[in-house]
C-alpha cells in the first residue's frame, strides 16, 4: 500500500419505512501502517463552513476506530460484539449516541483494504436505525478502486 490513497466511504441507515439513501464520499488521503494497525488520514468539507474537518481513520482485522476534529468532533469506536458510547459535538449542539457493532469485516490486499461494518446506531439511550458502513481504500498507484 502506498502512502497516498483514494478513499471510498459509503454508509446506509436501515430505520423503519424511512427511505434508503446512501451517504457516499469519495476524497484523496494518506495511508500509513504503525504497531499492526492501519491508519488513513483525510479532509472533509461541511457545505456552509469554511473549517474543514479532519479524520482519522485507525483499523485492524477486528475493529474500526473514526475520530473527527474540526466542523464536527467525535471520536467513535466499532467493536464486533461490544457497545460504545460516545457524544458526537456539532455545531449545533452534541449529541450522545451509541454504536453497537454486528459485524467488523476487513480485507487486505497488496493495494487495496476492503471495510464492512454492520452496526445499531442509538441516540440518547433509544435504538435509532441499523446501519452499515463500506469503505474501500486503495493506492493511487496500482489499487483496484472500486466506485
Amino acid at each position: 500500500m502506498t502512502k497516498e490513497v483514494l478513499i471510498k466511504i459509503s454508509g446506509l441507515q436501515f430505520a423503519g419505512d424511512t427511505e434508503n439513501e446512501p451517504v457516499e464520499i469519495i476524497t484523496s488521503g494518506d495511508y500509513y501502517k504503525r504497531n499492526g494497525k492501519h491508519y488513513i488520514l483525510y479532509d472533509e468539507v461541511t457545505e456552509g463552513f469554511t473549517e474543514t474537518t479532519k479524520n482519522i481513520i485507525k483499523l485492524n482485522e477486528d475493529m474500526l476506530d473514526i475520530t473527527k476534529k474540526g466542523v464536527a468532533n467525535v471520536h467513535m469506536m466499532f467493536e464486533k460484539n461490544r457497545k460504545n458510547v460516545t457524544y458526537y459535538y456539532t455545531p449545533y449542539g452534541s449529541i450522545l449516541i451509541g454504536i453497537d457493532a454486528k459485524k467488523v469485516e476487513v480485507q487486505e490486499s497488496e493495494h487495496n483494504i476492503d471495510v464492512k461494518v454492520d452496526y445499531a446506531l442509538e441516540v440518547n439511550y433509544e435504538h435509532m436505525a441499523d446501519c452499515s458502513i463500506t469503505m474501500n481504500i486503495a493506492s493511487k498507484d496500482g489499487g483496484e478502486f472500486r466506485i
